[in-house]
């Protein structure tokens, strides 16, 4: 059902499965892998989702036959039915290993329905059939959007990706108004953060008047693959709730929003028999929901995946919070924090399950390449946002050097959240056979910081060297280069982060529309830093990569990591391909 030919899904209801049929009720869900299936040393479930399930229905009573044709009935599931999931793990993996033998047998992708007898509660195959809808494979394709209409010009302002879309517009002020903006209606408000995650999923567009183009709106609509035109200065004066309009990123880097719902053309160029280079063209991901579509594309792997967005969309609840419930003192919140965890033995291992689920579906869609997990890289003021942040989080006056990365983690104030975190990453590789996944340090200052990480992660059972485990550590900070000798001693890999060590570079607050224009990765000081990095990664014989815009948009930029012989170079899903293009040909040229 995922579309994605490692695993198999099974839904799952209360009663008799016309419900299902008739699109009813949201059924109970797992996501099963089929290679650790198969090797029967792991648990191979991913991800299992408590659906709703409405309506229960089942076979009438005779009593209840008023006529011959009320042989069913169709009732209301009780609270407590909807709460519990309608099938324990050991008969989940009972029917996904019968799946699997059905779909061997005939040698093709197999939509089958099943069945449990409610008097003996045996499990049952009652039928099999061919899967259709994504019987034929989805082709490779990069989509080529072009306006083929102009109107009046309301806005304009950095482009994100290249697509088109067009709907009503939604004028926001705060993530608190998000109940009004519609599925389909494009978001325009004046700055985002991570507490407008939830919202952003639902904008067919997103439009803001501040931000440039690693503001938090930029970052996020990469990752959701949502056409966005960040630090218009004017949107939300130029246009009101409820007027027709059109977002178009298809004209480079400038971003226009023009009045009206006007025509474009969207051509699908084939990308099947695109080569990909010698250099690892690796993604930058954040939702694990888009993993499995994306990993159809030429890639070698996941070079960056951001543990922040997992954790503001499906945990939502600041750590601490999970781990001191006591010092939550807003009733309201306290429900709220219930309400989420209810289905879970604690709050603790809500937060594990949860955030271990993310990853390894992602993990799983790119196996066996490697999956390079960023452990979590908040700052302060974006961890307060979290529910029952407050409660926990400093203010900070400038947070983006402050408490974050490693600092945070070795810490007596948030050492209990680090450890829910070093337990997720444990049951990804250990009890979930993902031993594709290596994780990677941020934003750590100095050699000792990096120790205390280590150490750290090792008293929670991680510890590096052991059954393949690598840590890897962010180059984004000028003394990780300046010490980068000594770093390369201490990590089994360096990422060179060209957002941040741009901006610590050439002092620049990335998020500010008024000096963004100096915002610049070739600035000659950052290529020298970047440079050395990689120099001194290849001296020390370990892996160097770089995770950034650049290489995309800027195809001299990729020839100069590819002239330094840097490992790989990671992309925005939005990116991929045209980085694709620019490692070859810089490779090429090279020759």
């Amino acid at each position: 059902d995922s579309g994605f030919k490692n695993t198999i899904v099974i839904n799952s209801i209360w009663g008799l499965g016309e419900n299902i049929v008739q699109g009813r009720v949201t059924p109970d869900e797992w996501t099963v892998f089929k290679p650790t299936l198969k090797d029967g040393k792991y648990d191979p479930i991913l991800r299992n989702h408590c659906g709703k399930k409405e309506f229960t229905m089942v076979y009438a009573d005779k009593a209840d036959q008023l006529s011959a044709e009320k042989t069913i009935i169709n009732y209301d599931t009780s609270e407590a039915k909807k709460n519990e999931l309608s099938l324990n793990r050991a008969e989940v993996i009972l029917l996904a290993r019968w799946c699997l033998q059905i779909e061997e047998h005939y040698g093709k992708a197999m939509d089958i329905e099943w069945a449990k007898d409610g008097l003996n509660h045996q499990l049952y195959i009652v039928q099999a059939r061919p899967e259709t809808v994504h019987a034929k494979g989805k082709k490779q394709v990069h989509e080529i959007f072009n306006l083929i209409e102009k109107s009046k010009l309301l806005a304009s302002g950095i482009a994100l990706g290249d697509k088109i879309a067009s709907g009503k517009a939604r004028i926001l002020k705060s993530p608190l108004e998000g109940d009004q903006l519609l599925q389909g209606e494009i978001l325009v408000t004046d700055i985002t953060n991570p507490d407008w995650d939830p919202i952003l999923k639902k904008a067919a567009a997103i439009v803001t008047n501040k931000g440039g183009r690693t503001s938090h709106a930029a970052i996020v609509a990469r990752e959701l693959g949502t056409v966005a035109v960040v630090g218009s200065g004017n949107a939300t004066e130029a246009i009101k709730s409820g007027d027709k309009i059109t977002v178009s990123c298809a004209d480079g880097k400038d971003g226009h929003i023009y009045e009206g719902l006007l025509k474009w053309t969207v051509v699908e160029q084939d990308f099947s028999g695109l080569k990909l280079p010698k250099t690892s063209a690796m993604f930058i991901l954040a939702d694990p929901d888009r993993a499995f579509e994306l990993s159809s594309y030429p890639n070698n792997g996941v070079g960056l995946l951001r543990l922040e967005f997992a954790i503001s969309n499906s945990i939502r609840i600041h750590p601490l919070a999970l781990c001191e419930p006591e010092k939550i003192k807003d009733k309201a919140l306290q429900k709220e924090i219930h309400d989420l965890t209810k289905n879970y033995k604690d709050g603790k291992d809500y937060f594990v399950d949860r955030l271990a689920e993310s990853v390894a579906l992602v993990a799983a869609a790119f196996y066996p390449n490697d999956v390079i997990v960023r452990l979590s890289d908040f700052k302060s003021n974006e961890y307060a946002n979290l529910l029952g942040g407050k409660y926990f989080e400093p203010h900070e006056e400038n947070p983006m050097i402050g408490l974050r990365g490693a600092s945070r983690y070795y810490s007596d104030f948030y050492r209990k959240g680090f450890a829910l975190e070093c337990r997720a990453m444990k049951k990804v590789r250990e009890e979930m056979g993902l031993k594709n996944v290596k994780l990677m340090v941020p934003f750590c200052r100095t050699i000792e910081e990096g120790e205390k990480v280590l150490e750290e992660m090792k008293s929670n059972g991680l510890v590096q060297g052991e059954d393949g485990l690598e840590v890897y550590v962010m180059i984004e900070i000028p003394s990780n280069v300046l010490l980068a000798d000594e770093f390369a001693k201490l990590f089994d890999g360096f990422s060179i982060g060209s957002n941040d060590l741009t901006q610590l570079t050439l002092g620049i607050d990335r998020d500010s529309s008024l000096v963004s224009y100096l915002f610049n990765e070739e600035n000659p000081a950052v290529k020298g830093l970047i440079r050395e990095a990689i120099r001194a990664a290849k001296r020390n014989h370990i892996k160097v990569g770089l995770c950034g815009q650049a290489p995309s948009d800027i195809p001299a930029f990729a020839e100069f990591l590819v002239q330094e012989e840097i490992d790989s170079i990671s992309f925005n899903p939005d990116a991929l391909i045209k980085g694709i293009e620019n490692m070859n040909r810089a490779e090429n040229k090279k020759k």
